[in-house]
């Protein structure tokens, strides 16, 4: 009994989730009664129509009446005590909003009276859900083009389908009760490499452009991490997200299999060929396959330029084959990529893990350090976390106290308002100390955990780390 009596005396906490999505232009409905005609996309779509037209009127509102103060910067986002609302003119005229409900706590009264609610209006950070929002629209564009240049193609009638199939989906994997800085670095992690390996990978990507022509871009990847890439670091970014969010996480199945696995090891000389297509044909010896490919876009001087996107994997590295989508893909290109890249990246790949491991060998044993920490260079997208022992689109785990995420944004926000170098200590929960610094172009947040430090002993320490785990990066005294 006593057991059931707490039950019923516990806090509820609830996450911040999703209240609605929703893509509008003001210009299509300009006159009273065509409301209706502005809305091109709207998340849960079953909705009333007339709470759709209030709420993007609302919207439209709200940013026109910033305007008056500020002409050239609308509204980012409004903060009430229920919900925190976001807004962004992702094309001219094309806006995307997102409304988040906020975080809340519900506490339980005596007497069979309802419960209290209380809202955490300040756990929502505006930079993280911003970037969350305009991601939503770079992971649109990266499948689709531009909203214009769907309605250059086909009016509404071909934009509003395009949407709907898109974000439909896309929303379905927006897991916003952990998203975090990260997500407003939108950054690449990359993998550490010797120069002979770095070389190698280079004249392997040199190779199969010159044999295949038709290959116009191409990405080198090894761990979900980066190794080479010829695209711009814009397009990478997104692209990068979709495939370790994505595309990666469906396929993992058991890597680095043996000869008994379900893969196909074929020999091709004397070498065990492990290569497969994660996009396109499942199995090239299937006489249904389809040899279609996702299309992707990517920016160029002039605009964009539509692509095949083929991701092609052996063991642990995958590479990124981009050609022109004016060209048709048969079953023989298929073949010949697959007898060229297959036997190639396998032994790419046995090279890779064999120096990664030995290279772990020699800089000692991973013991688990006294602090965690994100390291971020604006310059080259570089991001490194020990916090995040996973992420993709549906988990983030973090190793930390979700209260030390938020303080890590609240020091980013600081550092984004100022260009000059900066240094900022906290002295978090109980045990915790919080550093972030914050020197030319690069950003480095650092959690320690000791009890008894003082501000002298925390400064001596992330002096430490900095010149063992980031030699000649900072130069803040």
């Amino acid at each position: 009994k006593s057991t059931a009596s707490k039950a019923i005396t516990q806090e509820k906490q609830y996450t911040p989730s999703l209240l609605s999505f929703f893509v509008y232009n003001p210009s299509f409905g300009p006159r009273e009664g065509e409301e209706e005609k502005k809305i091109l996309f709207y998340h849960p779509s079953e909705v009333e129509k007339n709470e759709k037209i209030r709420n993007v009127g609302l919207c439209e509102a709200i940013v026109q009446f910033t305007r008056t103060f500020c002409p050239t910067k609308p509204a980012k986002s409004l903060h009430t005590q229920k919900n925190r609302q976001f807004f962004f003119e992702a094309e001219d005229s094309y806006w995307i909003v997102m409304i988040v409900k906020n975080p809340m706590v519900e506490k339980p009264n005596k007497d069979g009276k309802p419960p209290t609610i209380e809202y955490q209006e300040e756990e929502v950070l505006d930079t993280v859900y911003g970037a969350v929002l305009r991601q939503c629209y770079s992971m649109y564009k990266l499948f689709n083009g531009t909203f214009g240049r769907a309605m250059e193609a086909g009016g509404v009638e071909l934009l509003i389908p395009k949407l709907e199939k898109f974000f439909y989906r896309y929303l379905q994997t927006l897991h916003l009760q952990s998203c975090d800085l990260l997500d407003v670095f939108g950054g690449i992690s990359f993998f550490p490499l010797d120069k002979m390996t770095y070389l190698k990978i280079q004249s392997f990507v040199n190779r199969v452009e010159e044999n295949l022509r038709l290959v116009k871009y191409t990405a080198f990847l090894y761990n979900d991490q980066l190794i080479w890439s010829g695209l711009e670091q814009d397009d990478m970014r997104i692209l990068y997200k979709y495939l370790t969010t994505s595309l990666f996480p469906r396929h993992s199945e058991p890597e680095l299999a043996g000869r008994d696995s379900a893969l196909r090891p074929e020999v091709s000389g004397n070498l065990l060929h492990y290569g497969r297509f994660l996009t396109g044909p499942a199995n090239l010896k299937d006489p249904d396959a389809k040899f279609r490919f996702p299309r992707i876009f990517v920016h160029t001087e002039d605009g964009s330029e539509e692509l095949h996107l083929i991701v092609y994997k052996a063991m642990s590295a995958a590479v990124c084959f981009m050609i022109s989508a004016s060209v048709e893909l048969t079953r023989e290109f298929c073949e010949r990529l697959d007898a060229l890249v297959g036997p190639q990246l396998t032994l790419l790949a046995s090279d890779i893990c064999e120096q990664f491991t030995l290279n772990r060998r020699i800089s000692g044993p991973d013991k688990e350090p006294q602090f965690k920490f994100i390291y971020f260079n604006h310059m080259n997208l570089a991001e490194k976390s020990t916090i995040h022992m996973r992420k993709t689109a549906s988990v983030s785990l973090t190793s930390v106290h979700p209260d030390l995420m938020k303080i890590l944004g609240d020091i980013n926000c600081d550092f984004a308002r100022v260009d000059e170098d900066e240094e900022v200590i906290v002295k978090a929960m109980t045990d915790y100390w919080v550093v972030g610094k914050k020197s030319d172009q690069r950003e480095l947040y650092v959690i320690l955990n000791q009890k008894n430090a003082n501000l002298i002993e925390v400064n001596e320490e992330v002096k430490r780390l900095c010149a063992t785990q980031f030699n000649n990066i900072f130069f803040l005294d």
